[in-house]
């Protein structure tokens, strides 16, 4: 007799059920959409729909639908030029949309209301190569994010130093054991006590290693970091600058990006439906910050160059060249201790308006109670890489400008919240984003770039689903011909996997690309070989004069350790390209994985159940129809 255990028909029909009801979403498909939210997070009120909608409508913007959705307004569009047509009138100031509201570009599921509000019931998300967008891949510079922290602990020194009341003739870098810039020379005045000197710098910096070091010029003390401060500040920059990237994009308004890093010095930024890649690479790629300093009393040299505890910068109101400005080397604080910045207006024009945390609101505080009267400058420093043309070949270099925007003189007492001036508009917005997704830890380039339209995106998806559908149509031919009735429940043990398959990358959240689509391919055809393995196993006893009945039982028996043997190899080999892999390689190693689970699911469990179904119980049983 032929049975199989109650529960295990219960098991696969909830699997089944599950199944289909999170692969229903990706059946509905989704529209180009533009979500307009407040900016204090609040759910917008019918009034405010239809303020926006008469906006649109003004515009001549074309749409299929414009409604709230999750507090939000969302319109919903047929083409990417009517997307991008709205999105440039919500983004037009005379609109008067961009004072209360942001604006970000996505794609909106068309599945039914109900099912959207479970938050679970969701399509899996389409890759770049299916959904268009932009990918870039960013090289970080990470040693100078190890000289910016060197920079920093002379400014550490410096100020020690003077609080302790001991001369210097000067702090200079140097490069010790490594391939990098990683320690400082403090050159000292003569009669120097270097013992004192020596417990002012581990009061700055007590995790530096120091030493005595005698030169021409007399004595000094070297201080240097070790190669794992070293290796620990490259990681933590790269870290930062992931943040950073996150947040940059974030405040870009870029609907589902992927930001994550890719070896030792890189990251990959991909950002699916973007179109105006040169906005979203300006704004990626700028390394700006701010700098306080308090200008230098002295007279600017008739040589130009700068005496010693000072700098001269060029100096700009404005947006305009004013002279010169020469302020002292000690930075007050820097845009890193920023908390917050948003554009605005005032007396003066365009401004930022700055909020600092605890340390740099004390550092601000402390220093304009002392200086009441003095002038204080704000350096505006910004880092971009340029690639050029030398002797034929890409050379790509970093461009540092460093300019005076606002110098004016403290007026009174402040604190963590003030304002910087002396921009235009333009500058300002620009400026605010920026030090709201926090400054780059280090300089980063762009090493590769592809840019995939929405059309191109589009065709993926027909080819990938055209590849797939013959594919599976050949297969469901051959096995219905060639195993007849066995054929018919092979086919539909091969329709259940790609539902199953669909429902676990819906769950997970996993972005289907063109290489995952390879992957289904592949795992269905991994599914078939389980059948046939079975089918011929089950003729084979059939062969040998066993009943239909115990050749099924047989079959399904002696063919779980081939099955099995030759789906645990392949899984390992997609486990390691998982976990070791990047992009497409990964993409098509996570479907194939996953895969080989629910094909070896659907070919033991649910082969046996239906065919069990079919051939099973006291019923007696003369012939299978398996060809």
């Amino acid at each position: 007799m032929l049975a199989y255990p109650r529960w295990k028909y219960i098991l696969v029909s909830l699997v089944l059920l599950f199944a289909l009801l999170f692969a229903l979403p990706n059946v509905f498909g989704d529209d180009r959409a533009l979500q307009i939210a407040r900016k204090d997070r609040a759910p917008v009120t019918t009034e405010e729909l239809a303020r926006v909608e008469k906006v649109f409508k003004d515009g001549g913007a074309k749409y299929k639908s414009i409604q709230i959705e999750g507090g939000n307004i969302v319109l919903r569009f047929d083409e990417d030029v009517d997307q991008l047509h709205a999105r440039d009138l919500a983004k037009d100031e005379k609109a008067g949309l961009t004072k209360d509201y942001l604006n970000a570009m996505m794609f909106s599921s068309r599945a039914p209301r109900w099912m959207q509000a479970t938050h679970v019931l969701r399509a899996m998300p389409l890759g770049l190569d299916l959904r268009g967008g932009l990918y870039l891949l960013y090289e970080v510079d990470i040693d100078a994010a190890v000289e910016q922290v060197v920079q920093s602990y002379e400014q550490d020194f410096r100020r020690v130093l003077r609080e302790e009341n001991i001369p210097i003739v000067d702090i200079n870098v140097l490069k010790v054991d490594s391939d990098v810039n990683n320690g400082l020379r403090v050159l000292l005045a003569a009669g120097a006590d270097l013992d004192k000197v020596r417990a002012a710098i581990k009061k700055a910096q007590p995790n530096l290693e120091c030493r005595d070091a005698t030169i021409a010029s007399g004595a000094a003390v070297d201080c240097v970091m070790t190669p794992q401060q070293v290796r620990d500040r490259r990681d933590s920059a790269m870290l930062a600058n992931i943040t950073t990237l996150r947040n940059r994009v974030n405040a870009l308004g870029v609907s589902e990006p992927i930001v994550q890093r890719q070896g030792l010095n890189r990251i990959v930024v991909q950002l699916a439906g973007v179109q105006n890649s040169a906005e979203v690479k300006d704004m990626l790629g700028k390394v700006a910050t701010l700098e306080y300093r308090l200008e230098d009393p002295r007279p600017i040299p008739p040589s130009g160059r700068a005496p010693v505890g000072a700098k001269i910068y060029d100096w700009y109101e404005g947006g305009t060249l004013r002279g010169k400005a020469m302020l002292k080397r000690d930075i007050i604080v820097t845009g890193n201790q920023l908390v917050n910045a948003t554009p605005g207006a005032g007396p003066s024009g365009p401004q930022v308006e700055v909020t600092l945390d605890s340390a740099g609101g004390e550092e601000m505080l402390r220093t304009t109670q002392h200086n009441v009267g003095k002038r204080m400058g704000v350096v505006f420093v910004e880092i971009r890489s340029e690639t050029v043309q030398v002797d034929g070949k890409p050379v790509t270099r970093k461009i540092k400008e460093e300019k005076v925007i606002n110098l004016a003189t403290i007026q009174g007492v402040f604190g963590p919240r003030f304002v910087t001036t002396g921009l235009t508009s333009n500058e300002a917005r620009d400026l605010s984003l920026l030090l709201r997704g926090g400054a780059l830890s280090a300089p980063i380039s762009i090493a590769n770039e592809k840019t995939i339209t929405g059309t191109l995106g589009k065709e993926n998806i027909e080819k990938g689903v055209k590849a797939l559908v013959i594919g599976m149509a050949s297969l469901f031919v051959f096995m219905l011909l060639y195993y007849q009735l066995f054929g018919v429940v092979a086919d539909l043990v091969l329709l259940a996997n790609v539902v199953v398959l669909t429902a676990l990358l819906s769950v997970f959240g996993t972005a289907l690309t063109l290489p995952g689509i390879a992957g289904i391919i592949l795992t269905v055809g991994m599914a078939v070989d389980a059948n046939v393995l079975i089918y011929e196993r089950i003729r084979e006893e059939l062969r040998n004069g066993v009943s239909p009945q115990a050749a099924i039982k047989a079959g399904f028996e002696k063919a779980f350790s081939a099955i099995a043997d030759s789906n645990v190899t392949t899984a390992i080999a997609g486990v390691v390209l998982w976990v070791f892999g990047t992009g497409a390689i990964r993409g098509f190693a996570i479907v194939l994985t996953l895969g080989i689970g629910t094909s070896m699911f659907t070919a033991l469990m649910g082969s046996r159940a239906l065919l069990t179904l079919l051939y099973g119980g006291k019923r007696k049983i003369t012939k299978l129809a398996i060809g």
